[in-house]
């Protein structure tokens, strides 16, 4: 069963919040987190992507890129941060358009991580733990929490919706319009939802493995160090994240183009293509699963395998692996999508027409767009021990960094 500790949060007063919160560190290149931090001087980004300050070209795991973060984290801490007075349980709602969830904000042991417990998806990379470990024991703090998902629960629920009919501490809408309300719990309340949750038999990392991977790390070397940690925090042996209940969780596709058709001419692909797949003119989003959408000379085309996989087999049975297995591999000679330079990702979030304008423009010469991967399934491939394929899930709305901080 899963063990939630309340914490005393480190987070913006309500009058700058707007201007502190801040996308993740890991969705913006340095040139789009310098644009989107220039005239904020409270911009987190100015703590998660530090070398936004720094000369251009600076490496981004540069000592000065953390010295610089720790120094422009104090400086936030004394200008707009404040501390709770008591450990509390937090819950933090994202609305975009019609879609709203609400999720359980804490800390979450790294035991649990260890065992099991909470699951995993995805590989990690040991640069990217390496970046994000630095900045945890740098800062001493982590500061942008992991996305959880959990079978939902009647007992949470109700405990949730007690907790927002009261007035949120933070509640700011972000410049692309997602509304980001955030709730105190303390009392009986903050008791019930750490029972609750105690009763959640497995949660899952949706989002943010590097973030959790580097917070074990942080452990670990703090440990080792002999370094106590700070007093106000659930410990170095927690992470910070938010659990969203199954059913409210969002998923969008991880939609691919591919820059060349590896010397084929759109004829000869096409009928390499129909080889494998049945292929007819179709929408620009597949209608369910099975089908995938792609692309090719202004002209959309839907694509179903003439051999489809087994549906005993939960990442096999994915749509992203058929595409994988059946033509980006075969066809297109992309082996290994992760290290291959020809194939590019867009998330479902910018739609269709940012792929259609990738291929009429000549950025790209094929597009896919796929039918997103749902929760049962990267629960399946989670309970399984198994590891989703590379770019297959996107999930939206994201939690921002610098609502919510871990003192560790």
């Amino acid at each position: 069963m899963a063990t939630l500790y309340p914490f005393r949060a480190l987070r913006p007063n309500a009058t700058d919040a707007a201007r502190i919160a801040a996308v993740p560190y890991d969705v913006v290149t340095t040139d789009e987190a310098r644009a989107l931090a220039e005239g904020n001087p409270l911009s987190f980004l100015r703590v998660s992507r530090a070398e936004l300050e720094l000369p251009a070209g600076t490496e981004p795991y540069a000592d000065a890129v953390y010295e610089r973060a720790a120094r422009n984290f104090q400086s936030l801490r004394d200008k707009a941060l404040v501390v709770d007075d008591e450990p509390s349980v937090y819950l933090y709602q994202l609305q975009m358009g019609g879609h709203v969830q609400t999720g359980v904000a804490a800390c979450f042991s790294i035991d649990d991580y260890d065992r099991d417990v909470i699951k995993k998806h995805e590989r990690t990379r040991r640069d990217k733990e390496d970046d994000r470990t630095r900045h945890m024991l740098a800062l001493g703090a982590q500061t942008g929490p992991v996305f959880l998902t959990y079978r939902s629960s009647d007992e949470l629920d109700r405990i949730v919706a007690r907790g927002t009919a009261g007035a949120p501490i933070i509640d700011v809408e972000a410049p692309d319009a997602v509304r980001h309300t955030i709730w105190r719990i303390g009392g009986a309340d903050r008791d019930a939802l750490v029972a609750a949750v105690g009763r959640v038999p497995s949660l899952y990392i949706a989002d943010g493995h590097h973030r959790a991977a580097s917070a074990a790390r942080a452990r670990t070397e703090m440990r080792d160090r002999g370094m106590r940690g700070a007093p106000l925090g659930a410990g170095a042996s927690t992470f910070l994240a938010v659990a969203f209940p199954h059913n409210q969780v969002q998923i969008l596709p991880y939609n691919r183009t591919v820059r060349d058709l590896d010397g084929l001419t759109p004829d000869a692909y096409l009928e390499a293509v129909r080889e494998r797949f049945e292929l007819e003119p179709g929408p620009a989003r597949p209608k369910r699963r099975g089908e995938i959408a792609m692309y090719v000379r202004g002209v959309w085309h839907t694509v179903r395998p003439r051999v489809g996989p087994g549906e005993a087999d939960p990442i096999g049975s994915l749509d992203v692996s058929v595409l994988q297995d059946q033509l980006l591999a075969p066809v297109l000679n992309i082996a290994d999508v992760r290290t291959d330079k020809r194939i590019d990702f867009v998330g479902g979030a910018r739609g269709e027409k940012t792929l259609e304008t990738l291929v009429d423009t000549g950025q790209a010469a094929v597009a896919f767009s796929l039918y997103p991967v749902s929760v049962g399934d990267l629960m399946s491939v989670s309970d399984a021990g198994a590891i989703m394929p590379p770019k297959s899930t996107w999930f939206e709305p994201k939690l921002r960094d610098g609502l919510l901080i871990h003192l560790i």
